[in-house]
């Protein structure tokens, strides 16, 4: 009687749970294919939206990029203009063979310092250069024929002409503007100025978006990846090709198609392209195509798409998710309410054979947490000697870290002496092969003191590995910043301009030890002038100020300041934005003044940036 009681009961609740497995099937596979329907519909309404929006905040970026370009070009184009009605320039153009020629030649050298063109030069009527912004290198264009040059002939018939070309002494593309000198019934010859467009390629190519700018014809002339130049963004017929080459206006590359293809995939959006970067796979770019103002140039943008495209589809489906989780999480609730009553009946008629089964369960149970705690006991003794071998593995790790650092910081800390005994060691062999003797034994002394600083270097960094660091002591401070600025001078020969020091008087002393004070302030210059490269209104300001118990040096930069990213994390080892710098320099400086009782704060925007260096003051 109790069997068939348990048999009953057994039935009834196998019943339940199959139906209730049904059930859940049903709405799972009903839940899945909502949920399937929805994500594709938002992906592809958050795909248009995200093309939309970065084709609009990408043109913004273009028209910028235009601005910039069209800025480039217009202080050179005021030269030949300016020039043609130059007086010397005409006397050189009337008598080829008189000193007017080398007035000239250094007018022009002088005149394109002060300029972002890259020659300036001017040709008689007959084609033949007679004076040259570089006269005096070896590849100078002076007496160089330039009759088949289209500039140079068009110019002549046309007052002025600009014309994008591969030079054919320099082998280095630029932008030739030219206009004559005289009248159309009498010239005289032509004047040129060549404009090169590298720095404006570099702060193109920092943006890490493609971006170029192609010539009536769609051949890439300026483009921020060097291997497509002279490119084509459009297959060019034969016949043309043929007419391009033979003008040698782009010597003799081969105007080969851009590795940028239409997707083989029928997309509405008909800006979408695929190309392939070099170094990089294929890729989902969005191409804008804008003219530039007074050129019959067009400048071409490519956009990275997917990771705009991924976050926009990944935000609209979370938002789809939230809104149909909770309408499925209730009618699963509701679904799951049903089968627990269900459940609740069939548990009651059960439990009968729960409680006789309840003794044997009950030992099998305790024969498994018996199996499990000696298995527990096994693993945890495999994890401590695993633990032990990890834990050995990293001190082993912190030791050849550490070794990594102090080696780093020996020829971090001695390169900038060795690059000024190579310079003195070079001017002394100058000044011997003109048997000067007095230059080359100052030079000689120079180099004798360096070397005894490199060794003083040495010593101090053998001394911080055996005892610790060099006890401070009373240094004059002036004597510092002139000990850097001689260190730098070498490094930065025709840059120290740059540098506006207001030394502080003889008397103020500070704590510490000169060499390695002259190595934070030479770091802290260093750094300086580098952000400032190939700024026309480069400028650091040195300044000391002196109060009872501190000496405060501030070095202040008007470059662009230091990147958020980079800030936090500024004091950290081997962090650096440089392309082949260690990371170290900042980070020795601050441990040598935290030696001495100081510190060294930074302040960073766009208008610049201002180290501070606190210093104790030595008591007189």
């Amino acid at each position: 009687m109790m069997l068939d009681t348990i048999a009953q009961t057994g039935e009834a609740t196998r019943s339940t749970a199959e139906n209730s497995r049904r059930g859940w099937t049903i709405f799972a596979a009903i839940a899945v294919i909502l949920l399937a329907a929805a994500f594709i519909a938002a992906g592809s309404y958050a795909r248009r939206s995200s093309i939309e929006a970065l084709e609009s905040q990408s043109r913004t970026d273009a028209n910028l990029k235009i601005a910039l370009l069209t800025a480039v070009m217009e202080r050179p184009r005021a030269l030949p203009l300016l020039l043609a009605e130059d007086q010397q320039v005409i006397d050189a153009l009337l008598s080829p063979r008189s000193n007017a020629v080398d007035i000239l030649n250094r007018k022009l050298e002088r005149l394109v310092t002060g300029t972002q063109a890259a020659v300036l030069y001017v040709i008689g009527k007959d084609g033949i250069a007679i004076s040259s912004s570089n006269w005096r290198e070896p590849l100078s264009f002076v007496g160089n024929d330039y009759t088949f040059r289209a500039y140079f002939q068009r110019a002549m018939t046309e007052e002025t002409a600009e014309h994008f070309a591969l030079g054919s002494v320099s082998k280095r593309p630029g932008l030739y503007i030219a206009r004559r000198v005289g009248s159309a019934a009498a010239p005289l010859g032509v004047v040129v100025v060549k404009l090169e467009f590298d720095r404006l390629e570099a702060d193109w190519r920092d943006a890490k978006r493609p971006v170029y700018v192609t010539d009536d014809q769609g051949v890439v002339l300026i483009t921020s990846i060097p291997s497509w130049r002279f490119m084509t963004a459009e297959p060019v017929p034969e016949k043309d090709l043929a007419a391009i080459r033979a003008s040698l206006q782009f010597g003799d590359a081969p105007l080969t198609p851009l590795p940028i293809m239409r997707p083989k995939a029928i997309d509405p959006e008909a800006s979408l392209v695929a190309a392939v970067l070099p170094g990089g796979g294929e890729a989902e770019y969005l191409r804008l195509q804008t003219p530039v103002p007074t050129t019959p140039w067009r400048l071409e943008y490519l956009v990275p798409t997917e990771a705009a495209v991924a976050a926009s589809v990944r935000e609209v489906r979370l938002l789809v998710l939230a809104a149909l989780v909770p309408i499925l999480a209730i009618v699963a609730f509701l679904i799951r309410r049903r089968h627990v009553a269900a459940a609740r009946i069939a548990a009651e008629q059960s439990m009968r054979e729960e409680l006789e089964r309840r003794v044997v369960e009950r030992t099998e149970d305790l024969s498994r947490a018996r199996d499990r705690l000696q298995a527990e006991i096994s693993d945890h003794k495999e994890t401590e000697a695993q633990l032990q071998v990890v834990q050995q593995e990293l001190v082993q790790a912190n030791r050849l870290a550490i070794l990594g650092q102090v080696a780093a910081g020996v020829a971090h800390e001695i390169n900038q002496p060795v690059a000024t005994i190579r310079a003195y060691a070079d001017n002394a062999r100058v000044f011997l092969d003109r048997q000067q003797i007095r230059p080359v034994e100052e030079n000689l002394g120079a180099i004798a003191s360096l070397t005894e600083r490199i060794g003083t270097i040495t010593e101090e960094l053998k001394a911080f590995g055996r005892k610790g660091r060099a006890a401070p002591e009373p240094v004059d401070l002036r004597s510092i910043i002139e000990g850097a600025v001689v260190l730098l001078r070498s490094r930065f020969a025709g840059r120290l301009d740059a540098l506006d020091i207001s030394l502080p008087p003889a008397d103020v002393r500070v704590m510490g030890n000169r060499v390695r004070l002259e190595q934070v302030l030479i770091n802290l210059f260093q750094n300086a002038l580098e952000a400032l490269e190939g700024r026309p209104d480069a400028k650091v300001e040195v300044s000391v100020t002196d109060t009872a118990d501190t000496v405060t040096i501030h070095v202040a930069d008007n470059g662009p300041g230091i990147s958020d990213t980079i800030l936090k994390s500024l004091f950290t080892p081997f962090n650096t934005s440089k392309e082949k710098g260690l990371g170290l320099g900042l980070v020795i400086s601050k441990d040598i003044v935290a030696d001495y009782g100081g510190q060294i704060d930074v302040t960073s925007s766009t208008a610049g940036t201002c180290f501070t260096v606190q210093l104790p003051k030595a008591k007189t």
